[in-house]
């Protein structure tokens, strides 16, 4: 690996486990960049900076001036906009860019999934499926509920969710990983009878699922949106290891 400076877009746990990996190597800087939306990130290996770049343009002039040979981008599945400024970015300064992005989940036998391309979308679907709702999309993108007025909704999140939320709302803050046992306590105990999540994949938060099955309960998915254009995209940190190995 030829490179002194490497740059993760981080905020994930595939971002933390590859830090760890490349700051344990001689002559190798590792800045991992959070988005600063979380007051309690985890701890991350070499450096980290905070927050905003000022979108494409400013990422862009922040690789050229800390010379960084290569850069990951480790966000959420949902950080379309992020994702989308550091392919642009990439592609004005010629640094060679990786997506890293664990697989979606699939559903299996037994399941009750309900696909949606959006939150809208996923609030329209919810009155024919149930009237108490775990909320599992982040705390952000609330106000796409907010007129659903005759559900109840349990809204969990590692931190407090932002207005406007559903008139019958009750907030749930915690932060994964769940067991199934967890996850089947908590809708026997709320009564849930409809999930709504977002297809952010990995092991963390899929028990909800293996729950959902279990109560033959319906989940409703709100898909990933899609990756720019010509991106390279990798599904794990070995995968970005090995992309890094040959840049």
């Amino acid at each position: 690996m030829s490179m002194s400076h490497i740059l993760i877009l981080g905020g994930t746990t595939e971002a933390r486990r590859l830090a760890a990996e490349l700051a344990v190597r001689d002559g190798l800087r590792v800045t991992t960049s959070l988005a600063g939306r979380v007051a309690r990130p985890g701890a991350v290996d070499g450096d980290v900076r905070i927050g905003g770049f000022g979108g494409a343009e400013g990422l862009a002039a922040w690789l050229r001036e800390h010379r960084v040979d290569a850069l990951v981008d480790a966000t959420h599945p949902f950080a379309a906009s992020i994702t989308a400024n550091a392919a642009s970015a990439a592609a004005a300064t010629g640094i060679p860019a990786v997506v890293l992005r664990r697989p979606g989940w699939r559903p299996g036998p037994g399941d009750r999934w309900h696909e949606a391309a959006s939150l809208a979308e996923a609030a329209t679907l919810l009155p024919g499926l149930g009237q108490r709702v775990l909320l599992t999309t982040g705390r952000l993108g609330l106000a796409a509920f907010a007129h659903l007025d005759g559900l109840h909704f349990v809204v969990r999140s590692v931190e407090p969710p932002e207005p406007p939320m559903p008139p019958d709302t009750e907030v749930l803050l915690a932060r994964g990983p769940f067991t199934e046992a967890d996850e089947t306590a908590l809708l026997r105990e709320r009564r849930i009878d409809v999930i709504v999540t977002k297809d952010s994949g990995g092991e963390a938060t899929a028990a909800k699922l293996t729950a959902a099955r279990t109560l033959a309960l319906p989940v409703v998915i709100v898909r990933r949106p899609p990756l720019p254009d010509g991106v390279t995209a990798v599904p794990d940190v070995t995968g970005a290891l090995e992309w890094l190995a040959r840049v």
